[in-house]
């Protein structure tokens, strides 16, 4: 009987793009948290650092001031972290950007393939009228020969034994 009320099954809307964000954005977000951990503990320890001073325990202040700066690099890398995380963060809504607008495109199949190929030669004829210089209706051009004059026909003969001749 539940059968017939089961609910259907729709198609998930969240891609592996969107996974992939949420998870780096997660791990961005962990990172953020140990940071203020970090730097929660390290302002407690510059305290404790000075109260070991007054007491008059240098070395263990010493011991703390080291655990300080150890600790401010992994802050610094971990920042250096963040800076790529976001990055990544970008590049990914950015390719999903683009690929909406690329299927947004192929949606547009039905736009008039011809008609663009006829803009597009249109503006390659104006563009080679524009280039090509403008010539005076008065002039008369020779016409082009069509066989080599003799003596090159002669030349080119000998070139070719000559190559033979040094190929043997």
């Amino acid at each position: 009987m539940g059968i017939f009320f089961a609910k259907k099954k729709q198609a998930s809307r969240v891609t592996e793009q969107d996974k992939a964000i949420l998870q780096v954005k997660q791990t961005r977000d962990k990172i953020k948290q140990y940071q203020r951990k970090i730097e929660q503990s390290l302002e407690k320890e510059r305290l404790l650092a000075k109260e070991l001073l007054k007491n008059g325990r240098k070395d263990r202040a010493l011991l703390l001031l080291r655990k300080k700066k150890y600790q401010e690099q992994v802050l610094s890398r971990a920042d250096g972290q963040l800076e790529n995380l976001e990055r990544m963060v970008h590049d990914l809504e950015f390719a999903q950007v683009e690929m909406k607008v690329v299927d947004g495109l192929r949606i547009e199949d039905n736009i008039d393939e011809d008609e663009i190929e006829t803009e597009l030669d249109a503006l390659l004829e104006t563009e080679f009228n524009e280039k090509t210089p403008e010539i005076p209706k008065n002039v008369i051009l020779p016409d082009v020969p069509k066989d080599l004059p003799e003596e090159n026909k002669n030349r080119t003969k000998e070139k070719i034994q000559e190559s033979i001749a040094v190929m043997a």
